[in-house]
């Protein structure tokens, strides 16, 4: 189950802004920012020596993981972001994977409803097609 939880954000100057992150429901949010902070590292000190973009970078920062290019670049980035904050990989890599695993239960749960209401409209169609009532037309 995806909550939604507002998060602010500090654009490039310096001007804040909200914004919605999708989350597993009972997540805990990690402040990367502060643990990156604390560390004296810039965004663009990692980007120049991981060589991610800075937008995946703060999207790693802020868990929109949704942001990410997907497949094995999410997981090979999120180690590189964590490894460069002295963060725990696997901390990090287990809330992707408790994002991806919610983000897959709703994708089903969408596509079950959407596969639902086709069938609805299937069995209208036909009981259209086959009905006396619409023959005579």
């Amino acid at each position: 189950m995806l909550k939604i939880v507002e998060n602010n954000l500090t654009d490039m100057k310096g001007g804040k802004k909200t914004g919605r992150v999708f989350m597993p429901s009972g997540a805990t949010v990690l402040k990367l920012e502060e643990i990156r902070k604390r560390r004296g590292v810039s965004l663009e000190q990692i980007s120049d020596r991981t060589k991610i973009s800075t937008r995946f970078l703060r999207a790693i920062e802020t868990e929109e993981f949704e942001k990410l290019p997907g497949g094995v670049f999410n997981t090979s980035y999120i180690r590189q972001y964590a490894s460069a904050i002295g963060f725990a990989e696997n901390e990090l890599l287990g809330k992707y994977a408790a994002f991806e695993d919610s983000r897959q239960k709703a994708d089903q749960n969408e596509q079950a409803q959407c596969e639902a209401r086709r069938g609805w409209t299937v069995r209208w169609v036909n009981w259209f097609r086959t009905s006396p009532a619409v023959r005579q037309y």
